[in-house]
C-alpha cells in the first residue's frame, strides 16, 4: 500500500502544478483590445470633474481599470460600476458609516454624453451608472441593444425624456432601477413586452403615466416594484393582483383614489414592505400582512387601528382617520416585537395612552401628535430607549413622569401644546444629555427656568414659549455649545431600511420669523430659542452673544427691562429677533448693524429712545416693527434732533431728565373725570340706557386701545 502511494505521488505534484498555472493565468488574462478601445472612447465623452476614470490610458490593461469588472477566463469587460458617491446616511448612523460618506464625496459625478461605442461590449451583463449627473440627456435608446444586460441601474443619474421602447427588448433583463430621474411621459405595455426575467422594476419619483388594459398581464412576476410618484390612477392596479412573488411594493403618490382592495394584503403573499402614502385610499384594515415596513401615511384610512404581522418594525399611519383607542393596539397587538418606529399622527385615536409599553423595548421613535389623546404620560413610557417623544397637539395634562430620566437616548422632546403643567424638571439638563430639541410650549408649566438645563451642551432648539414660567433667564445659557458652533448642522431622517429608499424626517412645529411653521427636512438647520409670553423678569443675560450659530431669539411678551446687550449683536448670523412686548430702556445697540442675516424683527412696545442704527437690514423692516418705543429715523418718518432723540419724545419731555408734563393726557384724564359723572348718574335710575351705554362704552374702549398702541402710549 505505502509502495502505491509513493509511485502515485510525482502524477499528484504534475497535477497541482497544471491546476496552478492554469489558475494563475487565468488571473493575469488581459481585456479584449477592442473592448478597451470602446471604453477609452466612451471615456473621451465623459465629463469627469475629480478624474475618477484616471487609471483609463491607452495601453492599460482595462481588466483593472476602476469600475470594470472581466470574466476571470476570457477577458470579456461583463460589468461597469460607474455609481458616483455614496448615499447621504441617516443621523443616527455609525461613525464610520458619515467617514464613508465624506470620503466618498470626494468623487464628483460623472457627466457628458454617453458614447454607444458601449455596444462593442458584447458580454455585459451589468451597468451601473447611477448616481451621476447625466443632466439634459435622454436614456440612451441604443441600451435596448445590449442584448446580454441582466442588472441596469440608471437611478439618481439626472437623465430627462421618456423611457426608449426597446428596453422592453432587454430579454435578460432582471434588475432595471430608473428611479430619482426627471423622466416623463406616458409608458404602454410595450415598453415591457419581453421582459420576462424581470424581478425587479424600479422607477420612484419620476412623471411617468402607466395606465395599461384591465385585462393586461405582465409577462414577468417581480419580487420588487417601485412605482411612486407615478400616475397608477384612479383606480387602484389591477395588474398587481398577478404578482405572486411581490415582496416589495411602493406606489405612494401614484394619483390612487379608491378603496384599497382585500386581495393585496390579505393574500397569501406575505411582504417585507409596502408604500401606499400620498394617495386618496379609503377603508378600513383589520390586518397587515407585512414582516418589516408598511407606510400607509396620507389617506383617507378609516376604522380602529390594525393587527400587525408579530415582525413588523416600521408603521407608519399618519395623516388619515384612524380612530378609538390605543388599548388594544399597544398592550395585545405586539407582545416582545422588534417595532422601531411607530408614527400615528394627525388619526383621531383618542382616550389614555395605556401604561404598557414594558414590552415595546426596541422602540425608538414614537409619535403621537395632533390626536385627541387626554391623561397623563404614562410612566412605563420611560422604560423605552426612545430617541424621538412627540406627543405634540393633544389634550393631554399632568407633569412629566420622572420615568422619562431614564430614556436617556432622547434626541427629541416635543410635548407642546397640550395641558401638562408642574415645573419644568431639572433631571431633563442632567439625565438627557443627547437632546437636541426640547419643545414644551402652550402648555401651563411655571416655576423658574432650571439652571440645570444648562447642561444640554448638544440643545439646538428649546421652546418654552406660552407657558407661566416666571424668575430670570439663566445666564448658563452660554453654555449651549451646539448654538455657538457655527458648522454644527444636523440631518433628522430615519433611512428606513436598505429595501428602502425613503426617509423619515424628523418635524418640529416652530415659531420662527413672527409665524408658526412646520419644519421638517430643513430641520437641522435651526437653532432656535422661544422663551415667549411667560413671565420673566430681569435683564436680557449679555451671556446670549456667545451663541453665535442662532438662528431665532425670541424673548417676546415678558417683563424684561433694562438695556439690550450690546453682545447681541455678536449674533451674526441670527435671523429672527422678536423682543417686543417687554419693558426694554435705551437705545437698540450700534451693533444691531452688523446682523446682515436678519430677516424678522421686532422691538416693539418697549420703552426704547433713540435713533435706529443704520444698516442695510434694520431700514428694510415695516414701522410696525419699531411701534410703541420713542425712536427716531429710518425706518420711521419721525425725525431724530441732534441729540439723537425723536422729535415727539424731546416735544412731550421724554428725555433723560424725563421731568417735564404731558399736557395733552393731563386733558384728557381731566376731560374724562368731567365727563365721567354726568354719565353714570342716570345709570342707577335706567336699566335700558345703563345697557346701551356700556356696549357704547365697550365700543369706545377698543377703538382708544387702538389709539394708545398707535401713540406708543
Amino acid at each position: 500500500m505505502k509502495s502505491i502511494t509513493i509511485t502515485l505521488f510525482p502524477f499528484l505534484i504534475v497535477i497541482l502544478a497544471i491546476c496552478f498555472s492554469f489558475c494563475d493565468a487565468n488571473s493575469n488574462v488581459l481585456c479584449i483590445e477592442s473592448e478597451r478601445k470602446a471604453l477609452l472612447k466612451f471615456k473621451n465623452d465623459l465629463v469627469d470633474p475629480s478624474n475618477r476614470l484616471s487609471s483609463w490610458v491607452e495601453g492599460g490593461d482595462c481588466c483593472k481599470w476602476l469600475g470594470v469588472v472581466c470574466h476571470n477566463s476570457t477577458g470579456h469587460i461583463n460589468q461597469l460600476h460607474l455609481a458616483a458617491p455614496l448615499s447621504v446616511p441617516h443621523f443616527d448612523a455609525p461613525v464610520g458609516e458619515w467617514e464613508a460618506y465624506h470620503r466618498s464625496k470626494n468623487n464628483s459625478p460623472l457627466g457628458g454624453k454617453i458614447n454607444p461605442s458601449l455596444l462593442e461590449l458584447k458580454h455585459l451583463s451589468s451597468l451601473d451608472l447611477s448616481n451621476n449627473n447625466f443632466s439634459g440627456i435622454q436614456i440612451p435608446k441604443f441600451f435596448g441593444l445590449l442584448e446580454s444586460l441582466t442588472y441596469l441601474n440608471l437611478s439618481q443619474a439626472r437623465f430627462r425624456g421618456a423611457i426608449p421602447h426597446n428596453l422592453g427588448n432587454l430579454s435578460k433583463l432582471q434588475y432595471l432601477d430608473l428611479g430619482c430621474n426627471q423622466l416623463e411621459g406616458v409608458v404602454s405595455e410595450s415598453h415591457f413586452s419581453n421582459l420576462t426575467r424581470l424581478t425587479t422594476l424600479a422607477a420612484s419619483q419620476n412623471k411617468l403615466r402607466f395606465d395599461p388594459n384591465s385585462s393586461w398581464i405582465p409577462p414577468f412576476q417581480c419580487r420588487i416594484i417601485k412605482l411612486g410618484q407615478w400616475n397608477l390612477g384612479p383606480k387602484f392596479p389591477r395588474w398587481l393582483k398577478f404578482q405572486k412573488n411581490l415582496s416589495v411594493l411602493d406606489i405612494s403618490d401614484a394619483g390612487i383614489s379608491d378603496i384599497l382592495p382585500t386581495w393585496l394584503l390579505n393574500s397569501s403573499t406575505q411582504f417585507e414592505y409596502v408604500n401606499l402614502s400620498c394617495n386618496q385610499l379609503t377603508g378600513g384594515i383589520s390586518y397587515l400582512n407585512v414582516t418589516e415596513i408598511v407606510d400607509l401615511s396620507s389617506n383617507q384610512f378609516t376604522g380602529p387601528l390594525p393587527r400587525v404581522f408579530p415582525t413588523l418594525q416600521i408603521l407608519i399611519l399618519s395623516t388619515n382617520s384612524f380612530s378609538g383607542p390605543l388599548f388594544e393596539f399597544v398592550c395585545n397587538s405586539l407582545r416582545k416585537g422588534p417595532m422601531r418606529i411607530l408614527a400615528f399622527e394627525t388619526n383621531l385615536l383618542s382616550g389614555e395612552i395605556p401604561d404598557c409599553w414594558d414590552h415595546w423595548r426596541g422602540l425608538g421613535y414614537l409619535n403621537l401628535e395632533n390626536n385627541t389623546l387626554t391623561g397623563k404620560i404614562p410612566p412605563s413610557l420611560g422604560h423605552l430607549n426612545l430617541s424621538v417623544l412627540n406627543l405634540r397637539r393633544n389634550g393631554m395634562s399632568g407633569e412629566i413622569p420622572s420615568t422619562l430620566q431614564h430614556s436617556t437616548r432622547l434626541i427629541m422632546l416635543d410635548l407642546s401644546d397640550n395641558h401638562f403643567n408642574g415645573s419644568v424638571p431639572a433631571w431633563i439638563g442632567v439625565k438627557l444629555s443627547e437632546l437636541e430639541i426640547l419643545s414644551l410650549r402652550s402648555n401651563n408649566f411655571d416655576g423658574h427656568i432650571p439652571q440645570k438645563i444648562c447642561q444640554l451642551q448638544s440643545l439646538r432648539i428649546l421652546d418654552l414659549g406660552h407657558n407661566g414660567i416666571s424668575g430670570a433667564i439663566p445666564k448658563c445659557f452660554s453654555n449651549f455649545s451646539a448654538m455657538a458652533n457655527k458648522s454644527n448642522q444636523q440631518c433628522y431622517m430615519f433611512q428606513w431600511s436598505s429595501i428602502s429608499t425613503n426617509f423619515l424626517f424628523l418635524s418640529a412645529l416652530l415659531v420662527l420669523k413672527g409665524r408658526e411653521d412646520e419644519y421638517g427636512a430643513t430641520l437641522g438647520l435651526v437653532t432656535s430659542i422661544c422663551l415667549s409670553t411667560n413671565r420673566l423678569i430681569g435683564e436680557i443675560p449679555k451671556e446670549f452673544g456667545s451663541l453665535v450659530a442662532l438662528r431665532s431669539l425670541n424673548l417676546s411678551g415678558n417683563l424684561l427691562i433694562g438695556n439690550i446687550p450690546d453682545e447681541i449683536g455678536n449674533m451674526q448670523l441670527v435671523e429672527s429677533l422678536d423682543l417686543s412686548r417687554n419693558q426694554l430702556n435705551g437705545e437698540i445697540p450700534p451693533s444691531f448693524s452688523k446682523l446682515n442675516f436678519l430677516n424678522h424683527f421686532n422691538v416693539s412696545y418697549n420703552n426704547l429712545i433713540g435713533q435706529i442704527p443704520t444698516s442695510t437690514q434694520l431700514q428694510s423692516f415695516e414701522s410696525l416693527s419699531y411701534v410703541g418705543n420713542h425712536l427716531c429715523g429710518p425706518p420711521l418718518t419721525k425725525n431724530c434732533t441732534s441729540k439723537g432723540i425723536s422729535t415727539d419724545a424731546a416735544n412731550n419731555g421724554i428725555n433723560s431728565e424725563g421731568s417735564k408734563v404731558n399736557w395733552l393726557y393731563v386733558s384728557i384724564v381731566i376731560g374724562f373725570v368731567m365727563g365721567f359723572w354726568g354719565v353714570v348718574a342716570p345709570l342707577f335710575f335706567s336699566r335700558s340706557w345703563r345697557h346701551a351705554y356700556y356696549r357704547k362704552l365697550d365700543h369706545v374702549g377698543r377703538q382708544l386701545y387702538v389709539f394708545w398702541s398707535i401713540m406708543g402710549i
